[in-house]
């Protein structure tokens, strides 16, 4: 029975390629990444590699940055391999290519759709001795491709909200062989642990999140503090990672609210397509901003309400130039983005209602003291106002953050060990 289905999940994928194709092109029209390298999801020009091979696959973008860690260990461990990094989106793939550009062992491409033939294919030219999946990638076809050819397969840095397994339920027999032929599962907390196993997987470890081993590149600090210098002694307060529908909450509740006019307020919407759109937003306002791409001169001007972070790759460098940090994703129900980082830098944290993807780290980061939970916009910015960056509170959550994050250190160590066996 579950062979038919994967067949007709299968089958379902190849009926649905043209309108895939067609709205990749689509997408392609705001993000040019969209309409490069399509051959590959066709595994049309992928290349055979004649070292042994371990295979990362890294969705996007949050993905890509919680691997590295682990791929500089797995290099490191095992120097006789190569690897291979794929992805599904282009701001993923950019990010992949920013942290490793210097890596020779270290290759790209972009994961196939998911056919039977198109993953067998895509398995027999490369030839890996492990397939390495982050977070929640458990593509039946792809695994069952796997299993078939006796490539050992992991699950690491697993996460799963509760949301996500309802709507997982209603694949449950598919999605359920699948983990089950997944040979070593490794989840973040044990409440992921938990609902994975309801699910289908097996024998699950808990390890922690790889986030937290990420190192702020010192390049990007070392921008951010310049960035820094030419804002001035402003308080400024980040809006990371905005999703459609945040922004516009956000800046009717700042045009709302009763602010030191030398708050400097730093927007950056998570996908690069929609700076525009932020653009024409702020222009709509009438408010005064300027893009970061184009800070070319020596000071932020005192009158600058705004600054657009329209650039990609420089997230710790906005972190490291603010006061407070405000996570996008979570004011609507989508979920939330990752807050490690910011954290990791120092800054206290503000998040919306709606965390359910980092349930756990959220939930801890606000028991401690280094992260805030708000309501709504609105008290995004009454919180500012409370903010003094000179204040005990505020230098005590900037202690508490890094506390926390080097208390939650060591998954990339528990992580490689796990998987050794999977590589002998």
């Amino acid at each position: 029975m579950i062979a038919l289905s994967l067949r007709f999940y299968s089958v379902c994928w190849w009926l649905a390629l043209p309108l895939v194709l067609i709205r990749l092109w689509w997408r392609g029209r705001k993000e040019a990444g969209y309409r490069q390298h399509i051959s590959e999801r066709l595994t049309l020009a992928n290349a055979a590699f004649s070292s042994p091979l371990i295979w990362v696959h890294a969705v996007s973008v949050g993905e890509t940055r919680a691997a590295e860690p682990l791929i500089h260990a797995l290099l490191k461990k095992y120097p006789q391999h190569h690897v291979l990094l794929t992805h599904m989106t282009p701001t993923g793939r950019a990010t992949g290519t920013a942290l490793f550009n210097n890596e020779p062992r270290v290759s790209q491409s972009y994961i196939p759709y998911d056919t039977l033939s198109l993953t067998q294919r895509f398995i027999s030219k490369i030839n890996p001795s492990l397939c390495v999946l982050m977070e929640t990638e458990v593509w039946p076809s792809l695994i069952d491709s796997c299993s078939k050819a006796g490539i050992p397969i992991a699950l690491i840095n697993a996460r799963l909200s509760a949301r996500s397994l309802k709507r997982a339920q209603w694949f449950g027999g598919l999605l359920g062989d699948a983990l089950r032929k997944i040979n070593c599962v490794i989840a973040q907390t044990q409440a992921d642990a938990e609902r994975l196993h309801t699910l289908g997987a097996q024998t699950i470890i808990v390890a922690g999140s790889l986030k937290f081993d990420i190192t702020p590149p010192e390049a990007m600090l070392t921008m951010g503090h310049q960035w820094r210098q030419q804002i001035g002694d402003r308080l400024v307060l980040l809006c990371a990672s905005t999703r459609e529908g945040e922004e516009a909450l956000l800046l009717d509740a700042y045009m709302a609210a009763t602010l030191d006019p030398r708050v400097l307020l730093i927007m950056v919407p998570r996908h690069p397509q929609r700076f525009d759109e932020v653009e024409r937003m702020l222009e709509a306002r009438g408010l005064r901003w300027q893009r970061r791409s184009q800070l070319t001169i020596e000071h932020v001007p005192s009158s600058t309400q705004i600054l657009l972070g329209d650039s990609m790759g420089e997230m710790f460098a906005y972190y490291a130039a603010c006061d407070l940090a405000f996570i996008g994703g979570s004011l609507l129900p989508l979920g939330g983005q990752n807050l490690i980082e910011a954290l990791s830098c120092g800054k206290p944290v503000l998040v919306g209602p709606h965390t359910f993807n980092f349930k756990q780290v959220t939930a801890d980061a606000i028991t401690v003291g280094a992260a805030i939970r708000v309501p709504d916009a609105q008290h995004v910015f009454s919180s500012v106002s409370q903010m003094d960056a000179t204040s005990k509170d505020y230098q005590a959550m900037s202690e508490v953050a890094i506390q926390f994050c080097v208390q939650h250190q060591g998954a990339t160590a528990r992580t490689l060990k796990l998987l050794s066996p999977q590589l002998k």
